[in-house]
């Protein structure tokens, strides 16, 4: 038997075939489109039925459905209780998503929990036993697990990392608060920063990389005009490693995880992002002088955390 895995996005919909030993054997994505539940649903059914079709098998060999959304979700009632990204509060997804699929089991979790796990069990953590994983991406995410379970709080909705303060009276947060950590330490937040820095150096290598155009700056232009000795760029990384470190730091500081690991796109800049927070945590942990301390890794997994962790999760609470 087989399991579908879904990464529901606000943008995108990924889906995967995994099979039991979660490895995606086959997978497809589309656009996510309208965001009311019907249209998601029937549209996660279409996705679906186009990987199975690319796998060569049809739906009574699939054992279960995990989809990861990005919100707060119910995996007992399989309702997705708050997704900003998506428009919805207090759906009943899962029930919209079985017309479409006739595939009875079908487990709703968190999508950085589904990474997370993922992450634990087949990726950077494997051997691990606490784990603490933080995605930094358009905001920032994070999935706790420990002994093999993942702790989701008394709402499932543990592991807001991004919605932990770090600047006091700083910026406003979409969530309500200031000084939010993904204002400061997500992807979106470097270049805002790399473009503001721009603004005020007319001789940055970044003017010429992105031809003019200051909203070509992406996350992998701004890595290459660092490599470039680009001092614009330089500074800053500097002070996003700092930001990125205050996070890390609270939650080494606070868990004590065995491993944290950090994914996202931006985590494959091994010497530029993180071998220096590597050193930024090293230095200023409270246990710094305990013969064992957390280690920090970047995420193996790639965009396929998601797809495999929901997978993972369905089968798991399908015993």
């Amino acid at each position: 038997m087989y399991l579908i895995g879904v990464d529901l996005g606000g943008t995108k919909t990924a889906v995967g075939v995994v099979d039991g030993r979660g490895e995606i054997i086959a997978k497809a994505s589309a656009p996510t489109g309208a965001h009311d539940p019907e249209s998601i649903a029937e549209n996660m059914a279409r996705v679906a039925r186009f990987a199975m079709g690319e796998a060569g098998i049809g739906s009574d060999r699939i054992a279960g459905i995990g989809v990861g959304v990005p919100g707060t979700v119910s995996r007992e009632t399989g309702m997705l209780e708050y997704a900003n990204n998506l428009e919805m509060e207090n759906v009943m997804l899962a029930d919209y998503i079985r017309p479409h699929t006739k595939i009875e089991h079908i487990v709703l979790v968190n999508d950085a929990n589904a990474a997370a796990f993922a992450e634990y069990k087949l990726g950077a953590g494997a051997g691990a036993r606490t784990m603490v994983m933080i995605t930094l991406g358009t905001g920032i995410g994070a999935g706790i697990v420990a002994d093999g379970e993942l702790y989701e709080g008394v709402n499932y909705a543990a592991g807001e990392l991004g919605h932990t303060t770090i600047k006091f009276d700083g910026e406003k947060c979409a969530c309500g608060r200031r000084g939010c950590y993904e204002l400061y330490a997500s992807t979106s937040a470097l270049i805002r920063a790399a473009r503001a820095e721009m603004k005020k150096s007319s001789d940055s290598l970044l003017w010429d990389m992105c031809g003019g155009d200051e909203a070509a700056v992406n996350g992998m232009l701004f890595f290459d005009a660092v490599r470039a000795g680009d001092a614009a760029a330089r500074r800053v990384l500097d002070a996003y490693v700092d930001c990125v470190a205050v996070g890390v730091l609270d939650v080494v500081n606070m868990y004590e995880p065995e491993l944290i690991c950090i994914g996202g796109g931006i985590s494959r800049e091994h010497e530029l992002l993180i071998k220096p927070l590597r050193e930024r945590v090293t230095a200023e942990n409270y246990s710094r002088l305990s013969r064992v301390t957390t280690r920090i890794e970047a995420a193996r997994l790639g965009n396929d955390a998601g797809i495999i962790g929901a997978a993972l999760l369905a089968e798991k609470h399908a015993r």
